[in-house]
């Protein structure tokens, strides 16, 4: 008898896209709705009414709160498709998921879409931690509603997560600062380039800085990383007066590290005339960063596995709920280095979700 799963496989799709053509729950394209529906139709298939009854007796909901992506900063749209993913391979289990999206930039914005997401009254909740200050208190509401929840993406120390999801910060750190470092000359400097907001906020960041900064200390270097903090990336003719002016200051600097998204920031800053004479080195594979890659203006991008973070967590949060497996406490995902001949082949599966749905 042919299942979801031969469908999906023949279909080239996911199972729960398969579902959701069969429930008539929409979010799929509609040139992939009707080659699902030509392969049901070929094979005579027809819904299971006695799975479907057992699938119906247990709801759970995940309330999903995370930082709204935009032109200027794409990064949170890996995520939120890899949760999509998720959500809908795991809605016929009896899981509903709703994600709630805050600006990132706005701590009052975050503790609103919070109390949108406490008073649904969730089973279960997934976070980007993103403001401090601001969880503190907002996990306490849910401790006290005995709401269990994940973090995801940022991992922050003294709270009751059953789990997170993400990259060991300080590790990826210490990577690029070796990547930095190989192949240098004996005199060379290096420079962190960060904004104040991510220094404020994104506890991620700070670990990255630390574990670059950590691997010129292991190696008994005696010139540490220089560091440049900026007010605000987003306000590109104050950033590069502020670059420029500091690398004319500096010129023994031949590697800069952003250790956030914008790295392509950093490259249009920089006067083209003597960009070549820098190794750069930033994360996450978001277009604009691929393009500064490709053209070789980046030497290196770690990927952090955005989309992967987004569906591992829905997943090992449906296992919690629907087969009370509880989930080891750090769910690293791997760091990838990310070269001009490979970044292509990275979050494939990203984009065939993409394509399928968008």
């Amino acid at each position: 008898m042919i299942t979801i799963k031969d469908i999906a496989k023949e279909a080239q799709v996911s199972e729960g896209t398969v579902d959701r053509v069969l429930h008539n729950r929409g979010g799929v394209s509609k040139r992939t709705e009707a080659k699902i529906k030509d392969i049901l139709k070929k094979h005579n298939y027809s819904i299971n009414p006695v799975a479907s009854a057992l699938a119906s007796k247990n709801k759970y909901t995940i309330a999903v709160l995370i930082p709204e992506h935009s032109d200027f900063d794409i990064f949170w749209k890996s995520p939120y498709l890899g949760i999509l993913k998720a959500s809908n391979e795991f809605n016929s289990f009896g899981i509903q998921v709703t994600v709630y999206r805050f600006d990132q930039y706005d701590s009052s914005s975050y503790t609103s879409k919070f109390k949108s997401m406490l008073h649904s009254n969730p089973s279960m909740a997934l976070i980007v931690p993103l403001f401090i200050n601001e969880t503190k208190l907002m996990i306490t509401e849910l401790e006290d509603s005995n709401i269990p929840y994940v973090f995801m993406n940022i991992d922050l120390e003294g709270f009751n997560n059953i789990a997170f999801t993400g990259q060991d910060a300080y590790t990826a750190g210490y990577i690029a600062a070796k990547l930095m470092h190989s192949g240098g000359q004996s005199d060379a400097k290096y420079l962190i380039v960060y904004s104040e907001h991510n220094l404020t906020v994104n506890n991620t960041v700070l670990r990255r800085i630390k574990g670059f900064k950590d691997y010129f200390e292991s190696q008994e270097l005696y010139d540490a990383p220089l560091s440049l903090r900026v007010h605000d990336f987003s306000h590109m003719d104050a950033t590069a007066e502020t670059v420029n002016t500091f690398l004319s200051d500096h010129p023994s600097i031949h590697g800069i590290f952003v250790p956030s998204s914008r790295i392509n920031r950093i490259v249009d800053c920089i006067d083209p005339l003597i960009l070549n004479k820098y190794k750069l080195i930033g994360f996450d594979n978001t277009p604009p960063n691929i393009a500064c890659l490709e053209n070789e203006t980046v030497s290196f991008l770690i990927s952090q596995k955005p989309f992967d973070q987004g569906y591992e967590s829905i997943q090992l949060m449906a296992d919690y709920l629907i087969k009370k497996k509880i989930p080891h406490g750090k769910i690293y995902l791997p760091i990838d280095i990310l070269t001009k001949e490979n970044v292509r082949y990275n979050d494939r599966n990203a984009l065939q979700f993409e394509v399928e749905h968008l």
